[in-house]
């Protein structure tokens, strides 16, 4: 079924966020007809999280665009315990502390994306330590247990891939989708949530909520997922060479994160502003058809549009004004990543390090060989170059699209 009559169906499927539903009709019928609540889950071990998780973000946001009820839920209990989805170590575990101030940065994160309120289609974020926190073991034992078989669990790409790699599996980790599972039935009972959204990796642990919410209390709920987002090249979205593209403007600037959506591919663009922004898909069409050097401007109505978003008006203008200035003018925008050097010199290798512009010295020195390292736009062939104590501003360069700012500290 591609032809859908809800808005909710009909938007995600045209903007390219639907791989798999439960009951596509089902859910259909009942978009049309009343306000679903429905709701992602989001990890609590950073503060903050990066772009492989905005196309969930984006899944809430046209959820109350449709007239619906998005649910936030931050895994404050499951963090605790930690999916183990394509890990083959465990995860740090964190305090409680440390799990409360992460929520709290995300929640920022949020903010910028979706309307909170009280209303019936404004966004609301919960912990689900709030209940799983207060579970009583031998009870949630004799009453959730019984609906799990560990020959089913055990048929999970989750577990089996785990398994499969030969790499150890704690019985913490095994209870994460029976933990995933009774949150979606808690959900039902508090905020008659009917509709649970993911990336295609949870598509074992929604169902394991559908058919316990079933089981124990015959409800009929939903699960709807989305592809896996990767990259023209067939890398994953959000890792770069010089790490995450975090969301959070603490952990990653706005030129940056300006520049990660101004240098996606090119066959990328089109895909990207579907599911990245609210423009107009006609207006879209009219993007994505552009050629040559002319599609350089869609991806900039991109990077403005995405990090406007995230980030605001002011920062998207800022970080375009940055960019032009770097690349059309020659000069050293005002937004670029800045290192200030403490001692009376550096190497430039160092610097390069210093700047994220490189993960090793072994990096550097295959870019300066090849002519790629530039200092105030002049090629520096040197390895060993040192960089002394200056007064004005000095501009590093690795390759054409890495670009920052080099201080002495007076």
């Amino acid at each position: 079924m591609t032809q859908y009559t809800s808005s909710l169906l009909t938007t995600l499927h045209d903007r390219g966020y639907i791989h798999q539903i439960t009951d596509e009709s089902g859910l259909d019928a009942l978009a049309q007809k009343e306000i679903i609540p429905g709701y992602i889950g989001f990890d609590a071990t950073a503060s903050s999280l990066h772009v492989g998780s905005l196309v969930q973000i984006m899944m809430l946001r046209r959820l109350q665009q449709c007239g619906h009820k998005p649910i936030v839920i931050m895994g404050g209990g499951t963090t605790k315990i930690g999916d183990p989805t394509g890990r083959d170590e465990s995860r740090k575990m964190l305090s409680d502390d440390e799990i409360d101030t992460n929520i709290a940065s995300i929640r920022k994160i949020f903010e910028k994306f979706l309307i909170f309120g009280d209303g019936p289609t404004d966004a609301i974020m919960i912990n689900n330590d709030d209940w799983l926190g207060k579970l009583d073991y031998l009870t949630f034992l004799r009453d959730v247990g019984p609906h799990f078989t560990i020959n089913r669990m055990l048929t999970f790409d989750s577990v089996k891939l785990r398994l499969e790699r030969e790499q150890p599996m704690t019985f913490l980790e095994f209870n994460y989708m029976i933990m995933q599972a009774y949150d979606f039935l808690e959900l039902s009972r508090r905020y008659d949530c009917k509709l649970q959204m993911g990336g295609s990796d949870q598509w074992g642990n929604i169902v394991n909520g559908m058919e316990l919410g079933r089981r124990m209390e015959g409800k009929s709920l939903f699960g709807l997922t989305t592809p896996l987002i990767t990259l023209a090249d067939g890398g994953k979205m959000g890792k770069t060479a010089s790490g995450a593209v975090w969301l959070n403007e603490d952990k990653l600037s706005s030129y940056d994160y300006w520049q990660f959506w101004r240098n996606t591919q090119d066959a990328d663009v089109g895909r990207f502003l579907r599911l990245f922004t609210d423009i107009d898909l006609n207006e879209i069409a009219r993007l994505e058809a552009l050629e040559g050097a002319e599609i350089n401007q869609a991806k900039i109505i991109l990077a403005n549009a995405a990090t406007e978003m995230a980030r605001g008006k002011e920062a998207a203008h800022s970080a375009e004004k940055t960019a032009n200035d770097t690349f059309a003018k020659g000069q050293s925008g005002a937004d670029l990543p800045e290192y200030i050097v403490d001692n009376d010199e550096i190497a430039l290798i160092d610097a390069m390090q210093a700047l994220g512009f490189i993960a090793s010295k072994g990096e550097g020195k295959r870019l300066i060989k090849g002519g790629g390292a530039k200092i105030n736009d002049i090629a520096i062939s040197d390895e060993k170059h040192i960089i002394q104590r200056d007064n004005t501003t000095i501009k590093i360069s690795a390759g054409k699209k890495k670009h920052g700012i080099l201080l002495f500290n007076n």
